[in-house]
């Protein structure tokens, strides 16, 4: 892979965060959800574990309706794997909880999109 190759992954990658967090501060769970691979596992300390797109949508959902939005990430860090897999972790706040992305894994999708497949975060304050 070269590194225009690199810099268009990231670029989509980078784009469909964006997407997400823009979802969720808009308070759309249904789009938050659609960020993620129909099979996705999100591991929410200490909340637990959320398979799918019906309980990954319940719990964003669930947040949402208890007043939590504003998310924002503080230094995000991108390891770009190979052409299918990206890798971000960073620190996150939003107006009412802080913490840290251990890992979120982007992959692409047939279309050539990147979806989130494992999502495993910390809420610390």
């Amino acid at each position: 892979m070269n590194e225009q190759q690199k810099t268009d992954i990231l670029a989509k990658v980078t784009q469909a965060s964006e997407t997400w967090k823009n979802a969720f501060n808009q308070g759309n769970a249904e789009l938050c959800a659609r960020q993620y691979t129909p099979g996705a596992v999100m591991r929410a300390r200490p909340f637990g574990t959320f398979t799918g797109y019906e309980a990954i949508k319940a719990f964003w959902q669930d947040l949402i309706d208890k007043g939590f939005s504003d998310v924002n990430y503080i230094e995000p860090v991108y390891e770009v794997i190979d052409e299918q897999n990206v890798l971000l972790s960073s620190r996150w706040r939003m107006n009412n909880a802080g913490g840290v992305i251990h890992k979120e894994l982007w992959q692409r999708q047939a279309d050539g999109e990147f979806k989130l497949a494992q999502d495993e975060f910390e809420v610390l304050e």
